[in-house]
């Protein structure tokens, strides 16, 4: 059974910083691109970042460039997003998910964690 679990959310003020964990577990964790997606209240859920285990290459929106970092364990089975600089606008759930192949839309990812929240206050 394939899991994904986020951890390391949290209250912050605006201008800190948090650092998101994705433990999976039940996959071939080289095989797959982990993204982190966002959804705010009200609001579609964005692709924030991600990360292809097989060749380290990232993406970010431009919103987060700069500020987030995206990075990958393979022997934890574990990718970080390192926010810094946080905004209010930031405030979300925050959910990684794991796609086979280059993960370019968000219909690619077959599996999803179940979200941790992160709140900026400002």
């Amino acid at each position: 059974e394939v899991q994904l679990v986020e951890s390391g959310g949290g209250l912050v003020q605006a201008g800190g910083s948090l650092r998101l964990s994705c433990e999976a577990s039940g996959l071939t964790f080289d095989d797959y691109t982990i993204g982190w997606f966002r959804q705010a209240p009200g609001k579609e859920r964005e692709g924030v970042s991600k990360i292809g285990n097989s060749d380290s290459s990232t993406y970010y929106i431009s919103s987060v460039k700069g500020r987030f970092t995206i990075s990958s364990d393979s022997a934890k089975n574990t990718v970080y997003l390192q926010m810094n600089s946080l905004k209010p606008e930031d405030t979300a759930v925050y959910s990684c998910a794991a796609a086979r192949g280059q993960g370019s839309y968000i219909h690619d990812y077959e599996y999803w964690g179940q979200g941790t929240q992160v709140t900026v206050s400002s």
